[in-house]
């Protein structure tokens, strides 16, 4: 998996060892296919939940894998489960 983050505000100096850090350690988790919660994820990969919402996003993109990110919602809260077997 190719690690190129971006954005007006990356500065790869101050963010890419943490953000890879982050990156690494959702993938760990969420590799097994189990729906969470972003509290879960969160919580279990030590990353703020907005993070973990972002990362999951970027799973989807060509250069993070290209993942299929499922989410579906039960009652008021949605559950996530990343698709590593089936990415593009």
């Amino acid at each position: 998996m190719i690690k190129h983050f971006d954005g007006v505000d990356y500065q790869p100096e101050l963010d890419f060892v943490r953000l890879t850090g982050q990156m690494d350690r959702i993938y760990n988790l969420m590799q097994d296919g189990k729906w969470r919660t972003l509290k879960q994820i969160s919580d279990i990969a030590r990353a703020p939940e907005a993070s973990v919402s972002a990362g999951l996003r970027n799973f989807r993109k060509a250069r993070f894998g290209g993942y299929k990110v499922n989410r579906k919602r039960v009652m008021n809260t949605w559950y996530y489960q990343l698709e590593v077997g089936n990415n593009a």
